[in-house]
This record gives structure tokens, sequence and C-alpha cells, in this order.
């Protein structure tokens, strides 16, 4: 049946189920936080929230939680170069990770190994590019990353001792010039995506929603809630740094889920979030999205002129088959709950819709930042993958996110970069 908007009594059974298999399959340190979370809902109801049951299985393994990264390989690009562009991502972005572990030796054969990459793969990779212009522009980017990569192995070769002001300059060189590398490693991968490619949606889909093609750019600006202020803590902490307000930029990916990248775009686009309360932060999610809070009756958005709260179906991709995302089921309704999904769970500022655990497609307004804790959530073990709609990841400022709580307000939600019909972007970096 249809979801409906009133409100439902409280259900717990599901949650002590998932809660002991958690408990079996777990180390103590995540026992112990099964046991002490409470389900992070806006309201007196089982409804509308990721669940901390479905925070992860057992504790320990490496996962990749950079959110650039993770959007590079949610990038539907396949065919000429694929596997090429995908190997000197890995040695760029290799070259982030030993950098910020101070393995020095490491970093500089990550170095080499993309120095060589862009030397013997370049035709391979160009070739990949969707189009004559964006082959062009890929040669060009690629002739740019090995000016970048140079004076990195420059900066290592003459580290000095650990701890010393060298090593410390010649690390933030290092990392500087990384950073320009990994984006123009995105700007490359941009360009292979097919131009005007469109997910599949199958015709018995609701056909009326906002739809996204591409990828956007959202900001949201937060300042500290009455109640925070009145305590004397009007100032966003991260860290000993105080900032008046919170500036969170988010990439939202139409390519992977374009309906409910669209439906939210919309909400940004009308104001719909703008003088919001954040109305969870429980160090799990942070939640917002209803309009009118947790006393109130309404769960979602109603489009001017209609009676009805505006549904968006549960929309999961998978990574073997990013051109057609699933829709109305989770992956393990159909018996694939064990193959990875196009955009995982598994970064500090995950984006994801909020939803009644029970109906996979009652999702409206309501979304959170999930506040991923790598120590918790190791590699193929995160439950909310495949059960909730991911859509992208904060990118920038998403420390504030440590600090923000409930009652902080968001000041103001607006589009940076979008297509039409959210915006007039028309390029491929948004």
């Amino acid at each position: 049946t249809k979801p409906q908007a009133q409100r439902k009594q409280p259900t717990s059974s599901r949650h002590d189920d998932v809660g002991r298999t958690l408990a079996r399959c777990a180390g103590p340190a995540l026992l112990s936080l099964v046991l002490t979370w409470q389900a992070p809902l806006l309201h007196d109801n089982a409804a509308l929230a990721a669940r901390p049951q479905n925070a992860a299985s057992s504790a320990g393994s490496r996962v990749n939680k950079d959110a650039e990264s993770l959007l590079r390989n949610g990038l539907p690009i396949a065919g000429p170069g694929e596997k090429e562009a995908r190997k000197l991502q890995s040695a760029v972005e290799s070259i982030k990770d030993d950098l910020r572990a101070k393995r020095i030796f490491a970093a500089a054969g990550d170095v080499e190994t993309a120095k060589k990459l862009v030397t013997q793969t370049k035709e391979k990779i160009v070739s990949g590019g969707a189009s004559a212009e964006r082959q062009s522009e890929i040669a060009a980017k690629l002739e740019k990353m090995s000016e970048e990569l140079e004076p990195i192995g420059a900066a290592l070769s003459g580290i000095g001792q650990a701890g010393s002001p060298q090593e410390r300059d010649a690390l933030d060189e290092a990392g500087s010039r990384q950073f320009e590398c990994a984006k123009l490693m995105t700007q490359i991968e941009n360009r292979m995506v097919p131009v005007n490619y469109r997910a599949t949606i199958p015709p018995d889909v609701a056909d009326d929603l906002p739809r996204l093609d591409g990828r956007a750019r959202v900001v949201f600006t937060l300042k500290k809630g009455p109640d925070a202020v009145k305590e004397g803590h009007a100032k966003f902490d991260v860290e000993g740094v105080l900032t008046e307000k919170a500036r969170i930029e988010m990439i939202v990916d139409g390519y992977t889920t374009p309906l409910t990248s669209g439906n939210f775009l919309d909400l940004v686009k009308r104001k719909f979030y703008d003088g919001m309360p954040i109305q969870r932060s429980d160090g799990f999610v942070v939640q917002t999205g209803d309009p009118d809070g947790e006393d109130g009756p309404l769960v979602g958005f109603t489009p001017p002129g209609s009676k009805d709260v505006r549904r968006v179906p549960l929309e999961v991709s998978l990574a073997s088959d990013k051109k057609n995302p699933i829709y109305g089921a989770t992956t393990e309704d159909i018996g694939k709950g064990a193959q990875p999904v196009t955009l995982p769970f598994q970064a500090y500022g995950a984006l994801g819709m909020a939803r009644d655990e029970y109906e996979p497609d009652s999702a409206s307004s309501q979304f959170f930042f999930l506040l991923f804790d790598s120590d918790l959530t190791p590699a193929g073990k995160n439950f909310l993958d495949g059960r909730y709609s991911a859509f992208g990841y904060a990118v920038s400022g998403e420390d504030f996110l440590s600090d923000v709580q409930v009652g902080d307000i968001i000041e103001s939600a607006a589009i940076l970069n979008a297509p039409p019909p959210f915006g007039t972007y028309d390029g491929i970096d948004p």
C-alpha cells in the first residue's frame, strides 16, 4: 500500500534482532555501540532514518573513506582507456595515503608509478574521451599532471629529518601538488563519461519526479541555534578552531541516483531547507528535513496544489551495473546483498535519504549525513549499503558535522553548479 503521512507506533523487534546479530559477529567496541545507541529517528516512531544497527558488523579493516575517490569510482566510465585511467587514479590516490602516513619512500614510489603511467598509457586514456573535444582536454590535463608530479618527487627527495621544518615544508608542497593531481584525475575521468549519459529508469517507476542527469554541487550554510547561543556555544568548534558559520559543500550524484538527487535539488531550489533546524545529531548521523519538526504531523514535502506527500523510491546502484539502478527494493530483497554498491556509505559526510524502515519507497525530504567511523565499519560490512539511497558526499567543510547539534539552523541551502532544470551550468566539473 502507498505510504501515508500519519505516524506509526514505535517498534523495536527488528532493532533487537539486528542488534543480536551484530553482537554475535562484532568485537567489543561495536557491541558497546549496539547496546548504547538509540535509533536515530526524527519522530517517535519507526520511520524515516538510517538506523544504528546498520553501522557495521565488525571492526579493524581498512576502507576507502575518501569522498573524492569514491566519487571518481562512481563515474560511469567504461570502454577504451578505462582500465588505464583507473590504474593512474590508484597511483595518484596512493600518494595521498602514503604522505598522510609519512611513508616517504612509498610515496616517492607512487610518484614514479604515476609518472610512468602518464607516459606509457596517455594515448589509451585519451582515446577514452567521450568526444574529440574531450579527448583534447584529457591530453592537456595529462600534460599538466606530469608537471605537477615532478615537484612532488623533488620535495620528497630532500625532505629532511623527521619533525624538522624542512620535512613539514616538503610534505606541504607534496600534498598541495598531489591535491592538484587528484583534481586533474577527476576532470580526466569526468570527460570519459559518455556524452548525455542517463541512467535507465524503468517505465513503472514514477516519471513525475524531478530528475538530475550528471552531478551538481550544493552548499549548506549553518549557524548555531538559539539554545546553543544561550548556553554560550555561539560558534562551531572544530578541534579548537571557532567559526561563526559552518559551510558544507556537497556533490550530488545524478549518474547513480537521478530521482533521489533530482528530488533533493528541487527542494534546495525551492528553499525548502532554508531556516530549518537540525533535528537529529547522535554521533551516528546528522539529520534534517522534517518540515514541521518532531511534534508536527508532517513527514515530508507536499508540492503546492497537492494533498499528498511527494515520495521518492528507494534507489540503489550496483557497481557492476551502474546504468540500471534498482528501484523499490533493497539489494538484500533481490538476493544481491553481497554485491558492492556504486556509492558506498563509507565516507564522513556521506549523504543518504531517510525513509520508513519497512517502506522502501517512503523517502521524501528527510536526509542524513553519515558520521562515518572507519574503525567500526570494515570494507564490505556496511549494512547501510543497498538499504538506503546514497546520493553523494560532503566534499568540503565536512569536519563541521562533528559540532553540528540538534537545534542548529540551516541558514541557507543553495545550488552552486547544476545542469538544467536546476541551474544553468553546462560544464563537466561541478
